[in-house]
Formats: structure tokens, sequence, C-alpha cells
């Protein structure tokens, strides 16, 4: 299992890239499929009132989240790059420019 990060701004948001052979979570929504990496994140986005406050480069943003988005993928390649494009789009979603974003990925074992 993949910890793929996005920071930016004194925050982050994380989501977990499962590989072959680990069960993602499931729940409505997840894929049907029995893709050998899925990847499963929060979206989120700026809104004017309610959500949860987070602060970002020193400001307040009020944040409303949705369900996780599951995506399936047949390769570990693709299943990457398409994390850090989805991490990088949730923080344009609060003004943070794509190059401002630093992407972390960590291996994770997961206990037997």
């Amino acid at each position: 299992m993949l910890l793929i990060r996005g920071r930016a701004g004194g925050t982050e948001l994380t989501g977990t890239l499962y590989e072959p052979g680990e069960r993602p979570p499931s729940y409505r929504g997840a894929p049907d499929e029995d893709a050998p990496y899925t990847w499963v994140c929060d979206e989120f986005y700026e809104v004017e009132s309610g959500g949860q406050v987070q602060a970002l480069d020193g400001r307040e943003v009020r944040v409303a989240f949705e369900e996780p988005l599951p995506r399936g993928f047949d390769a570990r390649s693709p299943a990457v790059e398409a994390a850090e494009e989805h991490l990088r789009t949730q923080f344009a979603r609060l003004g943070v420019p794509a190059d401002e974003v630093e992407i972390v990925v960590e291996q994770v074992e997961r206990p037997a």
C-alpha cells in the first residue's frame, strides 16, 4: 500500500493506493472491477460558509469534503500519476498552483 500525500500552504491531503493482493475498502461508490491498483482519496472544495476550517498559507479556508474518489488501474505507474494529479487538482480548487504542491509517496506494509 502506498500513502500519497500532497502538501502545500501548511496543510496536506493523503490518499491511499492499494496494490495487488491488498483489499481496498468496500463502500458505496467503490470500484466494482477487480483492478490490481485502486486509488482512494477525498475530494474537497472551498465554500463560503459551513464546511471545515483549514489553515492555508496563513489564511482560514472553509472546505467541504465529498465522498472518497475510488479509481481502478491496471498498472502502478499510471495509478501513481493519477494520484498525484488528483492531489494537485484538490489544492487548485483552493487556489494553490500545481507547482507549489509537494508530493510525497510512502510505502506502507499492512499488518498480516
